[in-house]
């Protein structure tokens, strides 16, 4: 079988791996406890299950502009206005199946084969390959000084002739850190002064912590006509615990604007009218909800990092936001993913090896499960971690016999 290039070099996402792994061991009737998951537990909003039963029952569901449906485009434009302090106009916006669509139809208008795009390390699994999709180059950078936050000298150090872009999400999948409103003025300026483009992935902004408030990517820019190369990513899976309705969306000048409505038209034509609906239903509707997903993941966070905190040699900073735990295990084993194995075959606890992050040795914990899975599941971790743990555990009426240490 002859295989592109580009499909040779694009591995499967690891997050939608180990969903599966958990959904089918689940299916066996496995005692499966996914710290593993980027999805809160909460159902959406009333005001978007509404919308999309009335549209149902209506049955006029039909294909949508390639960038997305005009009441959408209000809400996003409003969204915009009340969370970035910006006006934008129709044609600054285009609705997307998903952030992630957005992401990689915005990589598509701008990159050539052999360009490079700069992110920070820990990064998003999904960056590298979705580079890599459009015959680019992905340029992970690490902050010298050991932690979890870019410096602006670590990025100035890689960019090249063939830079093109700098993708910058905070707060930040997998570790949690939110970059600090200097930082995201430097950048903002920097790509500017070099004619890079700027993507920010805000799809956590409101998902913040220790009252904390989201940074306005606009509050320094400079440029902020139709010569602007900034790029704000946004959708509803995270902050209404939308996951599974797909919609997201992307503000730019207006001619990159068209040229990705062009490019997605061609892929997969515009966004689920019914899914457009719910989206709108879930921006101009009550907000409470995400007051209310904000607040219990932050419960969840300080319970986590408490129960990490019994672990010996185990590191983990405290996120600022997300549902996300990035906790540094090299003292039990620096194999990410023979660690994150071990943990499922042994213990039914999945997690993210930190590999998939950029990262060797740490594991990804997400936070927005229930409390009771996050206390039980970290406690079957260091029973199969512990040296020190007794010889035996009862997971419901199973005992399990630690014969690997």
């Amino acid at each position: 079988m002859s295989i592109s290039l580009i499909g040779k070099s694009i591995g499967e996402s690891a997050t939608l791996k180990l969903n599966e792994t958990a959904a089918i061991l689940r299916a066996k009737g496995e005692p499966v406890i996914h710290l593993g998951g980027g999805e809160p537990k909460t159902t959406a909003p009333m005001d978007a299950l509404v919308a999309t039963s009335a549209l149902l029952n209506s049955g006029e569901i039909r294909y949508t502009p390639a960038d997305g449906i005009p009441a959408l485009k209000k809400a996003i434009i409003r969204y915009t206005d009340e969370f970035y302090h910006r006006k934008v106009q129709p044609e600054n916006v285009m609705a997307s199946g998903g952030a992630k669509q957005a992401i990689m139809v915005a990589l598509q208008a701008i990159l050539n084969p052999q360009d490079e795009v700069i992110f920070p390390n820990p990064y998003w699994v999904s960056y590298p390959e979705m580079v890599k999709l459009c015959g680019a180059i992905p340029v992970p950078v690490s902050s010298e000084d050991g932690t979890f936050h870019p410096r602006m000298q670590d990025i100035e150090q890689v960019v090249t002739s063939y830079t093109k872009a700098v993708i910058i999400n905070s707060p930040n999948n997998p570790s949690g850190r939110m970059y600090s409103e200097e930082f995201i003025a430097e950048i903002v300026q920097f790509c500017e002064k070099k004619g890079l483009y700027l993507i920010m992935d805000d799809i956590y902004h409101r998902l913040i912590f220790d009252g904390k408030q989201p940074i306005s990517c606009y509050k320094y820019a400079k440029k902020t006509g139709e010569n602007s190369k900034l790029i704000v990513i946004n959708g509803v899976s995270k902050q209404y615990a939308m996951t599974g309705f797909r919609i997201g969306w992307a503000v730019a000048n207006k001619k990159l604007i068209e040229v990705m409505a062009n490019i997605q038209g061609h892929q997969t034509s515009g966004p689920s009218a019914l899914l457009q609906h719910a989206a709108v239903a879930a921006i101009n509707g009550v907000q409470s909800g995400v007051d209310s997903l904000r607040l219990t993941l932050e419960n969840n966070r300080n319970i986590m990092m408490a129960r990490l905190k019994s672990f010996e040699g185990v590191k983990c900073p405290k996120p600022d936001g997300t549902f996300y735990c990035f906790a540094d295990f090299r003292a039990y084993e620096k194999n990410s993913t023979k660690l994150a194995t071990m943990l499922v075959d042994k213990v039914r606890v999945v997690t993210v090896p930190g590999v998939e992050f950029g990262m060797e040795g740490f594991l990804r914990l997400s936070n927005c499960g229930s409390v009771k899975d996050i206390i039980e599941g970290v406690e079957r971790m260091k029973w199969a971690l512990d040296p020190n743990s007794p010889n035996e555990l009862f997971i419901g009426d199973r005992k399990l016999v630690r014969d690997w240490m």
